[in-house]
């Protein structure tokens, strides 16, 4: 049984720039879960499927790219639906790091 996460991650930039920014650093997102993860991603129009393995437990996610926020819903397997507060928490807390400009790449 999985236990469903969302999360409304708030922003300012308009969907397109959203969109830009989320696929511009989607690659960062393996460094934020403890021990690494392999991450696969497809964008299907303004949705981005996710697909997080770490740790052996597969976690699939969407994010829904809107105008004034990024809708995310995540889907918890088994034991890891224990931790569904503190992993909302983060999300909320460093989700909006997919939103910020990579300066690096200039």
């Amino acid at each position: 049984m999985s236990q469903p996460i969302e999360v409304d991650l708030p922003h300012s930039l308009g969907k397109d720039e959203a969109r830009r920014r989320i696929g511009a650093n989607i690659h960062k997102l393996e460094s934020h879960i403890p021990g690494g993860a392999n991450v696969e991603s497809a964008w299907a129009g303004d949705k981005l499927n996710l697909s997080i393995t770490a740790m052996g437990q597969a976690v699939r996610a969407e994010l829904t790219i809107l105008e004034a926020k990024v809708h995310v819903r995540m889907d918890l397997p088994g034991m890891l639906g224990l931790f569904a507060a503190p992993i909302a928490a983060a999300l909320k807390a460093k989700g909006g790091d997919l939103l910020l400009d990579d300066k690096s790449k200039r």
